[in-house]
């Protein structure tokens, strides 16, 4: 049964990408959807892109091994979703619209008036790099997901998954990811939802949850973590908090504001956004909550607590379902795949083959192109995929993808926020940002850790928070020693006219 559901699940996929390839008629089709997508597939696509397999293996772990303080990742991701959506979208599609950019190094090099190639080379560059390893994270993910619920051979699930991304974005590009998405959206929401309000009624005890996890242990029910308020604990809240910066400029993120029909679908979107990330992710801590409650034990539960959803799946649910929520994990998974995959392409093909290297070649003939240039970087991917689990077998889902985020999030969002918001900011200052978030990210994993005194607290604290202030402030300093008040008054102009425009559309609503 359960390979029958998977069998429609991904017959649906394929039908997404053959009927989306009609669509297909030009690179922007292939990379951004022609620019008119409406609020819903880009609301859900946007959040099934940006939860990938760490909402339900990693943050369901979470919850089971470190209790309730793991909502503390669900306020930073909502806080960082609401940004995006209320502060930050309309003024970046009003941006790319008036510079026709159908990728973020486009928007880049057309805001900052670049001179040169660095810019593009510098953003293609470290978002071909960043992704892959995220993508990378991703296959391995599918790999486990067949492992625990299928009971297949890691590395076969693994292919197998890889191979049904990889042939529908093949086919469908931009629209057959966003609108798979769409679908593989709201699976992810009617299982994650529904799953902790079944276990809770099935539940058969003389303890609530809470009395529970408290006897299991009481740091389970404390929101600051085992020992209460220390500073060691609060450096944790706050890297549980600063995962939601990545939602506030991301590549994979950005790109559907690009897509989207026009600003009046933002307003719509974003309550759609706002609301699915409210409900998943605390749904996502309660499956883990609950799990702890019924099977007690952290051993039992897999590396960080991964198996606890399968595991209160197979307690609650009729065995019918449980194929559906082996869909419903593959659907987080396949979703970041595809968008990274499309969002990596077009680093390579748009920004380096055409706009640097081949000029002169004609737009038509780039579109077969970019689908060589994706399976290409998907293999690359796939082989990260399984040398790390060659050598790492020890390694976590939450923690291998977060690192590809957290590269991907320090590199551009400090450049995209104070490229929407701050008219003095250059192009120096912009090169500056990226290359200080690139490299901030393996120093504030690997190296700042292990130094004696504040080591354990940026362990603690994480990679993207301090990676990314880094890259703000470098940015903002470098920005001021050499400005570029030419580009200023342009950006000065430029907001007048995007405000004008708000003004406007208000006064006719009105």
């Amino acid at each position: 049964m359960n390979l029958a559901i998977l069998i429609i699940y991904f017959g649906i996929l394929f039908l997404i990408g053959i009927l989306s390839s009609k669509e297909i008629k030009n690179i922007e089709d292939y990379y951004v959807g022609g620019k008119k997508l409406g609020y819903w597939v880009v609301a859900f696509s946007t959040r099934a892109t940006g939860e990938s397999a760490w909402l339900l293996l990693g943050l369901t772990g979470m919850g089971a091994i470190v209790g309730v303080s793991a909502f503390w990742v669900v306020v930073g991701e909502v806080i960082g979703v609401s940004v995006a959506w209320l502060l930050m979208a309309k003024r970046f599609k009003f941006l790319t619209d008036k510079y026709k950019s159908i990728t973020v190094p486009d928007y880049l090099v057309s805001r900052f008036r670049a001179k040169s190639n660095t810019l593009r080379i510098i953003a293609s560059t470290a978002l071909a790099v960043f992704v892959v390893i995220y993508v990378s994270a991703q296959i391995d993910a599918t790999g486990f997901a067949f492992e625990q619920f299928m009971g297949w051979n890691y590395y076969v699930g693994a292919l197998v998954g890889f191979g049904i991304v990889v042939l529908y974005i093949f086919f469908g590009g931009f629209v057959a990811v966003a609108l798979s998405d769409l679908f593989q959206g709201v699976l992810m929401f009617l299982g994650l939802f529904a799953l902790p309000i079944v276990a809770y009624f099935m539940l058969d005890g003389d303890l609530s949850v809470g009395e529970k996890l408290h006897s299991i242990d009481p740091a389970l029910t404390n929101m600051w973590g085992k020992g209460g308020l220390t500073a060691m604990n609060l450096a944790t809240i706050a890297g549980f908090l600063l995962i939601g910066l990545g939602f506030m400029g991301s590549p994979q993120l950005f790109v559907r504001f690009m897509a989207i029909k026009d600003e009046e679908e933002i307003n719509k979107g974003r309550w759609v956004a706002i609301f699915f990330t409210i409900l998943t992710d605390a749904s996502a801590v309660c499956v883990g909550l609950l799990g702890r409650y019924l099977f007690v034990d952290a051993d039992t539960l897999g590396k960080g607590g991964e198996d606890v959803l399968m595991m209160l799946v197979n307690y609650a649910m009729p065995t019918v379902l449980v194929g559906v929520y082996i869909a419903v994990v593959l659907s987080a998974i396949m979703s970041t795949i595809d968008s990274l995959l499309v969002v990596a392409s077009s680093a390579i093909i748009r920004d380096f083959y055409q706009q640097i290297y081949n000029p002169d070649i004609k737009v038509e003939n780039l579109t077969n192109i970019s689908r060589v240039v994706t399976i290409a970087m998907a293999l690359f991917a796939l082989g990260i995929a399984m040398t790390v689990a060659l050598t790492t077998p020890d390694r976590t889902v939450f923690w291998f993808v977060i690192f590809g985020w957290s590269g991907i999030a320090a590199t551009f969002c400090p450049v995209i926020i104070l490229s929407l918001f701050w008219k003095g900011y250059t192009e120096k200052g912009a090169i500056a940002s990226m290359i200080t978030g690139f490299l901030g990210v393996p120093i504030f994993k690997f190296v700042v850790p292990t130094l004696d005194g504040i080591g354990p607290y940026f362990k603690e604290l994480a990679e993207l928070g301090p990676s990314f202030a880094l890259a703000m402030l470098v940015g903002v300093v470098v920005s001021k020693l050499a400005p570029d008040q030419e580009l200023a008054d342009i950006m000065e102009k430029t907001f007048k006219e995007d405000r004008t425009k708000e003004e406007l559309d208000h006064l006719i609503k009105d």
